[in-house]
Formats: C-alpha cells, sequence, structure tokens
C-alpha cells in the first residue's frame, strides 16, 4: 500500500499534496468500493478517474495505487502505455484530428494548421479558457471519411481548413 504519498481526511485517503477537489476522489472511492474485487480492475478504475477528473495527474495516480492496493509503479506503466490515458489536462472539446494515412494524402495537416492558427495553441496544448485541446490521432478508423476529426465523440468528415471557423462555432 502507498500509505506514505497520501493523507487521511476523515473517511478518506488524499495525496498528500492534492489540488483536485475532495468530491471527485469521493466520486472515485465510491466507484473503487462499489468493485467485486479489486483485482483484474486497474484499468477500468483508470478509465473511470480519467472520466472524473478529466485525466491522471500523478496526484491521482497515488490515489489509485493507495485505494487499489497496487505499486505506484504498476499504476503509472498502465498509464503512460495506454494511448488512451492523458496525464495532462484536455480541453472542455478536446479536438483530436487524424494523421494516418487516408487522412494525411487528403489534407488533414493543413487541417491541423487551421486549428491550431484559429485556437493559438499547437498539438498537446489546451487555450487559455480551457475549451479546447487539440491531440494528433493516427488513426479513427474511418478512413473512408478522409480526412476526418472529432471534437468530443462529435465525428466530422471530409474536413477542409475552411470549415474549422464552423466546426468551432459550434462550441
Amino acid at each position: 500500500m502507498q500509505t506514505s504519498t497520501c493523507t487521511r481526511t476523515g473517511d478518506i485517503a488524499l495525496p498528500k499534496r492534492a489540488t483536485l477537489p475532495e468530491t471527485l476522489y469521493r466520486k472515485l472511492k465510491a466507484f473503487i468500493d462499489g468493485l467485486p474485487q479489486k483485482e483484474g480492475h486497474l484499468v477500468s478504475v483508470l478509465h473511470k478517474a480519467q472520466s472524473i477528473f478529466g485525466y491522471l495527474p500523478k496526484e491521482v495516480q497515488e490515489f489509485v495505487a493507495q485505494e487499489m492496493d497496487e505499486s505506484l509503479a504498476k499504476v503509472y506503466g498502465v498509464v503512460s502505455f495506454y494511448t488512451f490515458f492523458t496525464m495532462v489536462p484536455k480541453g472542455k472539446f478536446p479536438i483530436s484530428i487524424c494523421l494516418g494515412t487516408a487522412c494525411f494524402v487528403k489534407g488533414a495537416e493543413n487541417v491541423l494548421d487551421s486549428f491550431k492558427q484559429e485556437l493559438g495553441i499547437g498539438v498537446g496544448e489546451v487555450t487559455m479558457d480551457g475549451k479546447f485541446s487539440i491531440d494528433c490521432v493516427r488513426c479513427i478508423g474511418a478512413c473512408a471519411l478522409a480526412p476526418v476529426l472529432t471534437v468530443g465523440t462529435k465525428v466530422y468528415p471530409h474536413v477542409t481548413p475552411d470549415q474549422v471557423k464552423s466546426i468551432l462555432a459550434e462550441y
């Protein structure tokens, strides 16, 4: 157990330097406590943690390690292995632009450049208001729709650079 990295407040052990709201930790703890068993559920808990916190910073990983009776190294290893997990905050509306072969050939890089210019941020960054972030993915699995991107869970097919402003205006 990782007791040295957590401080107990009431019925919950928070990371020593916790900066995120205790209510979110309580929500995650309730999910973990509702599991039939902890063994074999680390990835599920990390998915839930990311859905609650929006990302998996070190303090959340410490909490998961503590609650799941796992080492911090194992938790970090899982988080850093799977591309679905992120250790940096994402915008409220994360933009994922496919740069797979079909999308790249059909101009996805120009679409990416338009988003970067419109938002004033680069790949992996978040706008100052926290509204948007930009990421690139290798393949969305919709090559016939190339170039394709997602904003949150909404898919945008056959995107051109001149559509970027109207896409952003939806949010």
